[in-house]
């Protein structure tokens, strides 16, 4: 059975810094690609980062670029999201994901699947 699990959320004051885990089972996290993506209230669901499994490349959503880093520990059979300058607009539930099939647009939800419960970023003072 696929399943990702993401931890790491916490409650934390503009201009910190979190880092969140998604842990993969059921199948070869490394051979898949892993997207990050986050649901604010009464917002739709949007992609984060993504991070390919073959090379590690990553892609970005403008809105974090330059401020969260994701990478992969594939012998843990997890990856991370460094998440760094956190704004209160990054407030969220934050959820990992693997495409459900061979092609997919890292910031589109669609193409992703299963969910988890997310894990809950709260950016205030």
């Amino acid at each position: 059975q696929v399943q990702l699990v993401e931890s790491g959320g916490d409650l934390v004051q503009p201009g910190g810094s979190l880092r969140l885990s998604c842990v993969g089972s059921g199948f070869p996290l490394d051979q898949y690609a892993i997207g990050w993506f986050r649901q604010a209230p009464g917002k739709e669901r949007e992609g984060v980062s993504c991070i390919t499994g073959r090379d590690g490349t990553t892609w970005y959503a403008d809105s974090v670029k330059g401020r969260f880093t994701m990478s992969r520990d594939n012998g843990k059979n997890t990856v991370y999201l460094q998440m760094n300058n956190l704004k209160p607009e990054d407030t969220a539930v934050y959820y990992c994901a693997r495409p459900r099939g061979g092609t997919y647009f890292p910031e589109d939800p669609l193409f992703f699947g299963p969910w988890g419960q997310g894990t809950q970023v709260t950016v205030s003072s």
